[in-house]
Parts: structure tokens; sequence; C-alpha cells
């Protein structure tokens, strides 16, 4: 593993210990929808190391992979039944180990996902805890108890499952008799875990373990601020609802020392590994706890991924976001889109561009104006000081599939809420590479099965084989964004600092040291360049004396 780990340390030379993670840009692929090696029309691993060469291409210095591992799919495979394997829909463990280091070789780093609050209903543990007796030890580590009212028919609080529906599930004891509930936060097929129980800290530290020996770079943490629960599991406040009792599974005392014994872990191992948390609080200084040295190296911002598309807005989240990681050190993290959220191609083009969970099915959509602004807002994104994360298919523009028929939806969130919040199924269409016809090379031409999600016919204009030598194409910008990126030394650094320059309320403008710029034009008015800039790259063609509305210009100060 070291003479792979000198390929993607090579060009880490100027970051202190290795710190490749505080600058990175790092490529989310959700294994199911990338490239399909097989042609059953799902995402496979034998896809993605087909398509390695693409990824170096990009420009991208890691890989974060959703969750490989065997599942009955309850939860989009965030409820895994055994998370030392992989499923046989995306391939084997061999393959899996395969690709860590076919990708070490072509200088990628890779990042696997880690569930730690909930396992899947047919999880070894769960199955023995339902033919356990209450009170066994294999129940306590779960949330197992009886039920209120008379006969324990009613759950034993009123907290709300994230999906929709009661957070519990009673199930049949041995004697046929209806029994104990369980907790689940997320669908019933997805038990949480109770971390009060030693044996669960000691089976995720092996994980941890089982996974970095065979070369993971970095752990995401899914759901990583609600692992601890209150032990009185109080009722939420009324009137009921999915957030109703948030403080009590929410960023809990206890919650840091489970961290700070995994960067124990992490620390033993060489070559820069990695914890990234996915943490949404709105406390800003209880975020940054996370951070803190002897805990996660980085987390997702969410508040910046849900920004509207204006120049107050995003200024304040940018400032919030600086200012609560400079206390502990740690980098700053910026992403657009990821697999939860409608793609921001789509926000963007919409009269409402914050996005706050509603996911507006169905509003109207200017979709020329959204690409546009999502032109100008990967440039504004990597001009900023810290690591990127890229969802698969925003590099090519693609935007949300909101016409899926109801009978082919498959997130659970969907059935959930009683049809009425359409899921995530429209961000996770399966990608188009080339051709003119769906699968559109997704899946081997011969004898392949149809994509798990239908892709939009009009996607024939947006394969990575169609945009591939178009120079204005979204392909193209990605491409020469992210080797600018790499090669500009005041991007070069994190630790380069953002300094605002004077701009009207509509204009975002920003130095990264003496001689470089960032100018992002929210307005639908061409605003003027400064005289003594010139232009390194734009999100649309101008003609170096002003820039047009909805755009945005690196630029050379002079």
């Amino acid at each position: 593993m070291t003479s792979q780990l000198q390929t993607v340390q090579a060009r880490d030379q100027h970051l202190p210990r290795g710190e490749w993670w505080r600058q990175a840009a790092i490529y989310q692929v959700y294994v199911r929808s990338f490239a399909d090696g097989n042609g059953d029309g799902v995402g496979d691993l034998r896809g993605v190391r087909d398509r390695l060469d693409y990824l170096r291409g990009l420009g991208v210095d890691a890989i974060w992979l959703n969750p490989w591992y065997p599942s009955p799919m309850a939860g989009g495979g965030y409820d895994i039944a055994d998370y030392r394997d992989i499923d046989p829909v995306f391939g084997t463990l061999a393959e899996a180990e395969a690709l860590i280091t076919e990708a070490h070789t072509s200088g990628i780093r890779v990042i696997i996902d880690i569930v730690p609050n909930h396992c899947s209903a047919e999880h070894p543990w769960f199955q023995s805890a339902l033919a356990a007796t209450p009170g066994s030890p294999e129940r306590a580590r779960f949330w197992f108890r009886p039920g209120r009212g008379r006969d324990g028919e009613l759950p034993p609080n009123n907290w709300i499952s994230r999906f929709g529906g009661p957070a519990w599930t009673r199930v049949t004891e041995a004697n046929g008799q209806p029994g104990e509930w369980y907790l689940h936060l997320f669908a019933p097929g997805q038990p949480d875990f109770n971390w009060t129980d030693p044996a669960v800290h000691a089976e995720f530290l092996d994980v941890l373990r089982f996974w970095m020996d065979r070369g993971a770079d970095g752990i995401r943490i899914d759901s990583a601020a609600i692992l601890v629960k209150d032990p009185a599991l109080a009722d939420g406040a009324e009137p009921v609802g999915p957030g109703s009792a948030e403080k009590y599974y929410t960023d809990r005392d206890g919650i840091h020392e489970i961290y700070r014994e995994w960067r124990r872990v992490t620390d033993a191992y060489p070559g820069g590994r990695v914890l990234i948390g996915e943490i949404r609080l709105p406390d800003h200084e209880r975020f940054a706890r996370y951070l803190r040295p002897d805990e996660m190296h980085s987390a997702f911002n969410f508040d910046f991924l849900r920004c509207p598309w204006d120049a107050h807005e995003l200024r304040d989240v940018i400032d919030h976001t600086l200012a609560a990681h400079d206390p502990v050190g740690a980098p700053a993290t910026w992403v657009l889109s990821n697999h939860d959220v409608t793609r921001h191609v789509t926000r963007y083009g919409r009269s409402d561009t914050f996005d706050v969970g509603d996911r507006q099915h169905g509003a109207a959509l200017d979709l020329d104006l959204g690409t546009r602004r999502a032109r100008a807002a990967v440039l504004l994104t990597m001009a900023l000081p810290g690591a990127v994360y890229i969802y698969q298919g925003e590099e090519l523009g693609l935007w949300e599939v909101e016409d899926l028929a109801d009978d082919l939806r498959q997130d659970p969130m969907f059935v959930r809420s009683s049809h009425v919040d359409p899921g995530r199924d429209g961000c996770r269409i399966p990608l188009p590479w080339s051709g003119g016809e769906p699968p559109f090379g997704f899946s081997p031409a011969a004898g392949a099965d149809a994509p798990w999600l239908p892709q939009p016919q009009e996607w024939s204009r947006y394969t990575v084989e169609a945009q591939a030598y178009d120079e204005g194409s979204m392909l193209s910008l990605y491409r020469a964004v992210l080797q600018l990126r790499r090669v500009e030394p005041a991007l070069a650094s994190e630790r380069t600092p953002l300094d605002w320059l004077h701009a009207r309320p509509d204009v975002l403008a920003f130095a990264r040291g003496d001689a470089f710029a960032c100018m992002v034009n929210l307005s639908t008015e061409p605003v003027a360049l400064p005289e003594c800039a010139a232009v390194l790259l734009a999100s649309c063609p101008t003609d170096g004396r002003s820039l047009p509305g909805d755009a945005a210009a690196w630029l050379r100060l002079t």
C-alpha cells in the first residue's frame, strides 16, 4: 500500500503532513447510477473502475462512494446488512480492493461511506435481537422498549421518523404475541444502534480498521450528529412532526467521545486518512466542535448548498463558514449538489432558489437560466478556500428529472410520505456517457438491461461524448476550472486568505492573495471588470471589459 500512496501523495508536497484533504476536489460517486459494467442496468464497481481515466482527466483528487455494502435497499443502501462486504449487485470485496488499488495508481484517493446510526433490519445483530428476549444483551445494542398504553399498544414516545410516520415499530415476540418496539429515525428497515452499549463502539472501531487496512483514504460518516439519544426518550414538542424531537437525539452529550475514539484509530494509519462528517446543525459554534484537532478532519457545508442565488446571502454564508472553521483550524467545504437534494441546475432555474428541503416539484423552471447560474457557481465555489465536492453529473450540467412515473420511484421517502414528497430519485438518474439513445453508454450496448431509473431522451446532448470536445460545454468548463485551481498559486492552499473587494450589492468580488480575484455578477445586467485585471477564465463569453449578468470570472490582478 505504501507504493500506491506515494502516487497520490506526489502532488501534496506543499501541504503540511500530507493534508491533501484541506484543498481537495472530491467527486461523489453514487455507484448505482455512475456506470454499469455488467449490463444488468445497475451501476457497479466494474463500471467505476472502467471510468477511472475519465475521473483522472476531469482533474479530481479523490472519489467518495456512497454505501456499497450488502443491503435490501430499504433506505437506498444506507440500510447496511454487512459492513465488511460488498453487495453482489455492485460486485465483490476483491473488486472493491482492486478499485482502491487502481484509483491510487491513477492518483485518486478513495473515501467510503459508513453509517453508524443504524443498520439494516437484516443485519445479523438485529436478527439476533429479534430472536432474543426483552432485556437481553442482543437487544441492548438497539433501542428496544415496551410500549405505552394498557397493553403496550402505543409507541414508547411520539417521535416521528425523518422519512415520515412513527419512529417506532412493534415486533412480534417468539411466543407470537405483540412485544417491544424498536427505534428507527429513518425507515423501519433501519433500526438505530444504541451507542450506550460498549459492543457498538467496539464493532465500529473494527469496521474502521477493516477498510483502512484495505487502503481506504477516508470515511464519510452518515448522519454523524444523531448517534446519541436522550436516555429517557422524552416526548418531542407539540405539534408532533419530523423535527419536533430533534433536541433529544441531535448533538447530544457523549457524541464527541465517539469521534475521539475514531480519530485515534484513523491517526494510527499512514498517508493522511480522514474522517468527514455529515453534520447539519444551525449553531456554527457547536458545528465546529466536531472539527477540533482530535475529532473529525472536515464536515459538509449544508448552509452553502442550500443558499439562494443572492449576493448578500452567499456572502453571509461564506463569512460565517470561514469564521466557524478558523478557531479549530479546520478547512471549510463547499458543495452545490449531492444525492439527497434537487440538482442545482434546477434549483437555480426557479424563482425561489432557496433550498430548505422543499423540492418545489413541478415549479416553473428556466433551464437556460439555471445552467447559466450553475456555470457561474462552479467558479465561485472553486475559488473559495477549502475542499470542494462535485456530485456526479453536475459537471455535465444535468438537471433534476421530475417526470418519473410514480410506479418507477424507489426512494422510501416517496412511500413514507404517502406520495407527497417525490423523493430523491430525480437526482439519482443514471449518467449519460455516449450515444444518441438511452442508456447512453451507461450499460454495455449488447444485451444490456434497461437502467434502474429511466434517462430522459434530452440527455443525448449532455453525454460525456457530446461535451468532451465542445469548448463551451459544462464538462469543458469543469475541466478548465479544476486544472487552473490546481496550478494557480493563490488557490493551492486553503490558508491563502479571502479578502472581499468593493463591489455593488448584487456582485461578489474577492481576492485570494495579491494577484488573483474572483468576481460573480448575480444581477441581470453587465458590470464593469476592474481595469487592472485580466480574465483568466469566465463562465460565459466576455469582452474583457465587463461581466454579463449571472456570470463569474477568475481574474489576474496586475
